[in-house]
């Protein structure tokens, strides 16, 4: 059986949200590429699954919106690595409910913005601390191109990744001076199960087939094709990577150009 890495000078990384999708792919590259991995996800049954299938990533269940949970985690994932702590890639985040912002209902609209916006600051005030002790580090906020323009129907979404791209530059201009580099990623729309239940909820809210709107988001984007989760990870390991050294405070989209989000039928 492979055994979780204990080569104490293997850059360490943590991945929220990181037992399916994105997340899952990018732990997966960073494991293959020599990184202690540790992940975290609030659905335990697929933590599990990560336990089995990929026994060299530590895997964690934690609900990111916790603060006591998520502190607890770093704490764990640095007395495994010696107090190491070299990326966070803060990838946790749930798409929220479709429709008009009159008809979000409060309670969806709370946990849009503590899974996504409150999740990664509770584990950046974790983390933080160890990159600063250490004069280095690098962060990847998971943001979308969301982030990059108004959202139909999808404000809770799009309210809470616009506030990542907020977090960003400011970290940016706070942690340069200590080493530590902070970007993120805009992901287009992913191919995978969350876009496939995005699609089927805005479906629902015009009144049309799945079908149609998945020609829609894909006629949105230049390149006239989805994203791929491994995308994404290939560039959240380039910012990782000694190659990106003075690359910070940047919003980079991963999408195929994106040219709008306003799709109307």
């Amino acid at each position: 059986m492979v055994q979780p890495r204990q080569d104490a000078a293997a850059p360490a990384a943590m991945v929220t949200g990181a037992a399916s999708g994105i997340g899952r792919a990018i732990a997966t590259l960073l494991d293959a590429r020599g990184w202690q991995v540790h992940i975290c996800d609030a659905d335990a049954g697929a933590i599990s699954r990560v336990r089995e299938e990929d026994p060299a990533i530590e895997a964690t269940v934690c609900d990111v919106s916790d603060a006591v949970s998520a502190a607890q985690t770093v704490v764990a994932m640095l007395e495994k690595t010696g107090g190491r702590i070299d990326l966070l890639v803060n990838n946790a985040g749930t798409s929220g409910m479709n429709g008009p912002l009159e008809e979000i209902d409060p309670e969806d609209w709370r946990r849009t913005l503590d899974v996504n916006v409150n999740g990664t600051f509770h584990f950046l005030r974790a983390a933080i601390p160890a990159m600063k002790r250490a004069g280095a580090g690098s962060i990847v906020n998971i943001a979308s191109t969301a982030a990059l323009f108004g959202y139909p129907n999808r404000s809770p979404y799009a309210a809470a990744k616009w506030a990542l791209i907020g977090i960003t530059k400011t970290l940016a201009m706070e942690l340069g001076p200590h080493n530590i580099r902070v970007n993120a990623i805009c992901p287009g729309s992913v191919e995978g199960p969350r876009i496939d239940g995005v699609i089927e909820r805005d479906a629902r809210t015009r009144g049309v087939t799945p079908e149609v709107v998945r020609g829609l988001y894909e006629g949105q984007v230049s390149m006239r094709r989805f994203v791929s989760a491994e995308d994404i990870a290939r560039m959240c390991a380039f910012l990782a990577s000694e190659e990106a050294g003075m690359v910070s405070g940047q919003i980079v989209a991963v999408d195929g150009h994106t040219e709008s989000l306003s799709i109307p039928l």
